[in-house]
């Protein structure tokens, strides 16, 4: 750490203000509830909410428990055991983050669902109607397809970093291969698992494009509604504290939980990679266990966007590239990646240089914008910017700031990672040599920092491209981004016409995980 005795004043300053505009939405939606009056009781206590919470919560509860199921298996598989070609399976199944929910979700409807091109195919065969996908089972399905490699990544770390010595002692102990994981590795991995399923869980609390698609009448479907429909707005910011609050409960269930849930070594542990585990004749079916979420969240979305537009051209149907929506969005993305990562720097610099409680609170309120649902940021922003700021109401400005306030823990975690490798010693060499603090940062932490800053610049511009709800609701008038043309086509049923922005989406997110991965072999 830097020898410093308290943090500079700028530092202070600006880390705060940046704290404080993260909880901007969030207070400006209490105050705007506060204003319902009576019918916030008569709202809040109608038997239809408390249906609707219902439903938000059996979805939450189905899809974390489905990417448990399926990101756990995955992660041993592709870590710890001989399974053939087990790096590119890795690869392969951290795909389905490049595929917006909503882009899966109206794959989903056009490929299996009632008098789909599922059902085409096997009209020949008597088969006039497929049994319904719309509604629970479809939301989960494309839920758990989506959001299972937050579990299989964040597993597959702690995996990574165990000491195998534990398990070898077991297997000498007479444990088969499943019997040392089940007593010895899984009780280790419940801190990763419990973290991969919390994202999973908050990421389906908010998710609004999937649930909208697959007719399942959600809390944050709710919530959309209800501010299209109602003159006085009030309720619909009552509505989206409530969503607020599940997402609190949610957070204090998984922090509860935690402390008892201590992995570690018993010392310091052996610097060596744990052997493989010898599937024998379980190589195939361990092979198809991982083929069969890589083919329904990567492979068929991609392959039915590709025959709609094939389709499309060979009957001489007019597709028009989105090239304005793709400017749009590229651009968009580009300033907000820039702005949230010059957001997360001054707060990386107090968390890692300067530690202490003040620090720690401020980092914590950043955090505000991924626990909270995107839709109720949106919302409070939209009625701070009617009430306060006029001139950034529905304006790209506004827009930009929106996804500083989601995505900055994004940049925040990959700042304060790259920040820590960097020696503090050199930064006080510098500082002896005559440098000034800025001079020491451009010449001495920032090219240590680099390859972290590209990553979370990267992942960014990855989340920005693929946001809905906000973007739908703050968006100036007439601004088409990728991710809204492909809403507004679903929605009109015109699937050949999304298929271009959803495959132009799904390219760019693609290379944004590429980039990430090739950080992560040059780091090793």
């Amino acid at each position: 750490m830097v020898r410093r005795s308290r943090a500079p004043a700028t530092i202070v300053v600006l880390s705060a203000v940046v704290a404080a505009a993260t909880l901007l939405p969030l207070l400006y939606l209490v105050l705007r509830a506060a204003g319902a009056g009576g019918a916030l009781g008569g709202l809040l206590f109608l038997p239809r909410t408390g249906e609707i919470l219902l439903r938000s919560l059996a979805l939450v509860a189905s899809v974390t428990v489905a990417v448990v199921l399926v990101g756990v298996p995955l992660a041993w598989l592709t870590t710890r055991t001989d399974l053939p070609g087990r790096r590119i399976w890795l690869v392969l199944a951290t795909l389905p983050l490049v595929v917006p929910t909503y882009v899966g979700g109206f794959v989903l409807v056009v490929a299996l669902g009632p008098k789909g091109m599922l059902q085409r195919w096997l009209e020949p065969f008597g088969v006039d109607r497929l049994p319904e996908i719309y509604g629970l089972p479809g939301a989960v399905l494309i839920l758990a397809l989506h959001t299972y490699p937050y579990v299989l990544l964040t597993v597959r770390a702690s995996l990574i970093r165990l000491d195998p010595a534990l398990e070898e002692v077991s297997r000498n102990l007479g444990l088969d291969a499943w019997e040392s994981f089940r007593r010895v590795v899984l009780p280790q991995l419940r801190p990763a698992v419990a973290g991969g399923a919390l994202l999973a869980a908050l990421y389906t609390l908010g998710d609004f494009g999937a649930v909208s698609l697959l007719r399942y009448e959600s809390f944050t479907w709710a919530i959309y509604v209800q501010y299209q429909s109602a003159f006085d707005r009030s309720l619909t910011a009552a509505l989206s504290l409530v969503l607020v609050f599940v997402a609190a409960l949610i957070l204090l269930a998984e922090a509860r939980t935690r402390p008892r849930w201590r992995g570690g070594r018993s010392g310091v542990g052996a610097g060596r990679r744990a052997r493989p585990v010898r599937l024998g004749g379980w190589r195939w079916p361990a092979t198809l266990l991982c083929a069969a979420p890589v083919a329904l969240g990567v492979v068929l979305p991609v392959a039915v966007l590709a025959a709609w537009v094939v389709q499309a051209m060979a009957g001489n149907r007019p597709l028009v590239f989105p090239t304005r929506a793709a400017t749009n969005s590229f651009g968009i993305a580009a300033v907000a990646a820039l702005t949230t990562a010059a957001a997360a720097l001054p707060l990386a610099v107090l968390t890692v240089r300067f530690p202490g409680w003040l620090s720690g609170l401020m980092e914590r309120t950043a955090y505000v914008g991924f626990a909270v649902p995107r839709i109720a940021i949106a919302l409070g922003l939209v009625f701070f910017g009617a009430a306060f700021a006029r001139p950034l109401y529905q304006t790209a400005a506004m827009l930009v700031f929106a996804y500083a306030i989601l995505f900055l823990p994004t940049a925040l975690a990959s700042l304060s990672a790259a920040l820590h490798l960097v020696p503090p010693h050199l930064e006080e060499a510098a500082r002896g040599l005559g440098r000034t603090p800025w001079g020491t940062f451009r010449a001495v932490t920032l090219p240590i920092m680099w390859p972290g800053v590209l990553a979370g610049l990267a992942l960014v511009f990855l989340l920005v491209m693929e946001e809905l709800p906000a973007t739908l609701i703050l968006r100036p008038a007439g601004f088409d981004t990728l991710a809204s043309s492909v809403w507004s086509a679903t929605s009109e049923a015109l699937f050949a016409q999304a298929a271009v922005p959803a495959l132009v989406l799904t390219l760019l997110s693609g290379c944004s995980i590429a980039l990430l991965y090739r950080r992560e072999d040059r780091a090793r």
